[in-house]
């Protein structure tokens, strides 16, 4: 398959919706309070913090899963 010009331009436009349309669903999870849930943890003090949404990435992956199951399954 040849890429010229036209086809690398439309590569990166699909890749920058595919960014912004992540960063839109991680706005509304967080305001949603998904990144806050019990197995969340945040260690730091006064100068540093860590973040490790543990609890929230296995609900995300879960739920992911079952959208690629659903998709595969209505194809065949």
């Amino acid at each position: 398959m040849d890429f010229g010009p036209q086809q690398i331009g439309k590569l990166f436009i699909a890749i920058g919706v595919t960014i912004i349309l992540m960063g839109v669903g991680i706005i509304l999870l967080g305001q949603l309070g998904l990144f806050e849930l019990p197995g969340d943890l945040q260690l730091g003090s006064k100068n540093w913090r860590v973040f490790l949404p543990i609890t929230s990435c296995f609900i995300i992956s879960i739920i992911l899963t079952l959208i690629l199951w659903l998709i595969s399954y209505l194809r065949r």
